[in-house]
């Protein structure tokens, strides 16, 4: 793979060959660089878009622009009638794709479902610690005890056993974490003393397949030709790595950009009054949190967790930062998610009720603390610095002296899931329209240890008995009913300053046609075209 790409100058070299005829190519102007091109080992957007979303493809995908689970690389599938097992029936003549170095010599069959899953799952696996051993998705959700047995029945039917019933499993299948990789490229590496390849290097059945990456400047994809739904209306796709949102809508409004995702809330009203541009806006299955680490003093006294709450002008922020394109949060779900809980009471802005609870709990003359921002614009949070600096003052009005913080998106992640922090903004962007997948993977006691989501460290048996149950239970109404008792739970512990969600938002030019924003947060060009 040629990894000496020269960045400058690029967009016009792209649009020359787009005007030309010669080919169609569709430019993306993404806000970061991916940790790397497997899945399984990470839990942000933006590697997720650069790997999963273009490259591989799962056993069921969410029908684009929707949280509904269609068929993907599994053409159907039967659920016993206990809900412990689910037998996936295989679609024939899926083709891997080929590169400089390796030519498939079969199609997708079981093997590969069976290897894809068993890599993060058997520690005795060759591949179970390539590149990293922290399977953030598939640990935190508990996967390792709730699966018994992946049993391949013949080359095309696959059955999933599991312990004890799980009803978001079928919508988990279509999650990124759950993309197939090819077992014969995983062995061939591995025979030739390179299995690392298989992650830098990514072999898939998706809609394009990887051309060559330069780290922080560019990704360039070509369409897959032998993708199982048709090659795509697109000859190439390049993802532009452009941290800075003011850059990004200039590049936008000059050609460089096709579609950009995340534009800074002030310039939102620019755009749509650009008549060559075109605004997505929708309603976004995300949460923006301030965390404390409860392993940590003072945050393991729930009395500090409330004052800090109570302390902080939650609506202020909102209001100076969100720009009309958020609403205050109290709750760990959004209001747009099934079982939303309105009833929760958010606690007031109250820093004399603040100053009494931290003289309660001993510490009347306040405390030093780290307040760790985010160095990176997500969809629930369009400036972490600024959320920080107007934190840190509201903080000081109490006499807590809070030093911010900020690493480099990766060693921020890596940071926080290592629990090193005090104090750290983080958020989520739902994965599958489930609320199992915020109360459990952010708050459950399974990822409540190094490396896991749960980076408030919060393991509450009372919450946890709770999730757990309603995983485990099929009908909706009584999932509701314990998922709404969970967020009770959630509020009165505090392990969050529940801080906004926001609306998602992505900016494109006005001959862009097929593309949907996913209320799950991510990019999909497997529809795109250009007119």
């Amino acid at each position: 793979m040629n990894r000496h790409l020269l960045a400058a100058g690029f967009g016009l070299a792209v649009l020359g060959l787009a005007a030309s005829g010669e080919a169609k190519t569709f430019v993306y102007c993404s806000e970061g660089s991916p940790e790397n091109f497997y899945p399984a080992i990470n839990t942000t957007g933006t590697s997720f878009d650069a790997s999963s979303r273009q490259i591989y493809s799962r056993l069921v995908e969410f029908k684009l622009g929707t949280t509904e689970v269609e068929a993907g690389l599994a053409e159907s599938w039967d659920v016993a009638p206990d809900g412990l097992a689910y037998t996936f029936h295989l679609r024939k003549g899926v083709k891997w794709q080929t590169t400089a170095g390796f030519t498939p010599s079969r199609d997708f069959n079981a093997d590969d479902v069976i290897f894809s899953f068993e890599r993060q799952w058997k520690t005795d696996n060759a591949y179970f610690k390539v590149t990293s051993d922290n399977h953030s998705y598939f640990n935190d959700m508990d996967m390792p005890s709730s699966l018994k047995s992946i049993d391949k029945v013949d080359d095309y039917t696959v059955r999933f056993s599991l312990n004890t019933p799980n009803a978001p499993f079928l919508a988990n299948m279509a999650m990124d974490f759950a993309s197939i990789e090819s077992k014969e490229y995983a062995d061939k590496m591995l025979a030739a003393g390179t299995p690392e390849k298989v992650d830098q290097e990514p072999v898939g059945t998706g809609p394009f397949q990887l051309e060559s990456y330069q780290k922080d400047a560019i990704i360039r994809y070509q369409a897959n030709p032998s993708f199982y739904k048709g090659k795509v209306k697109v000859d190439s796709l390049v993802f532009a790595i452009t941290p800075d949102a003011s850059v990004r809508f200039a590049k936008l409004k000059s050609g460089e950009c096709d579609l950009i995702p995340y534009p800074a809330p002030a310039d939102v009203p620019a755009m749509r009054s650009d008549n060559s541009l075109k605004v997505l806006d929708q309603a976004g299955l995300n949460i923006a949190y301030l965390a404390f680490n409860t392993s940590k003093k003072p945050y393991d006294d729930i009395r500090v967790r409330r004052a800090v709450d109570m302390a902080i002008n939650k609506k202020a922020i909102v209001d100076a930062v969100y720009l009309g394109f958020g609403i205050p949060a109290k709750n760990p779900i959004p209001p747009s998610m099934w079982s939303y809980n309105d009833a929760v009471k958010d606690y007031d802005y109250d820093p004399d009720g603040a100053k009494k609870l931290l003289a309660d709990a001993g510490l009347a003359n306040g405390f030093d603390t780290d307040l760790w921002f985010m160095p990176v614009q997500r969809p629930y949070n369009p400036n972490g610095k600024r959320i920080g600096e107007l934190m840190q003052a509201d903080l000081a009005k109490v006499g807590i002296n809070a030093k911010l913080v900020t690493f480099e998106w990766g060693q921020y992640r890596k940071k926080l899931q290592g629990g090193e922090p005090m104090l750290m903004q983080f958020g989520w962007t739902g994965d599958n329209g489930d609320p199992d997948n915020f109360l459990n993977t952010l708050l459950g006691c399974a990822a409540a240890k190094i490396g896991g989501n749960n980076v408030a460290r919060w393991c509450y048996k009372d919450f946890d008995d709770l999730v757990a149950e309603a995983q485990r239970t099929a009908d909706p109404k009584k999932r509701t009913e314990l998922y709404e008792k969970a967020q009770l739970v959630f509020k009165d512990q505090t392990p969050w300053f529940t801080i906004a969600h926001s609306l998602q938002i992505a900016a494109m030019r006005g001959n862009v046609e097929g593309f949907k924003l996913s209320p799950l947060g991510y990019h999909d060009f497997s529809e795109v075209d250009k007119k």
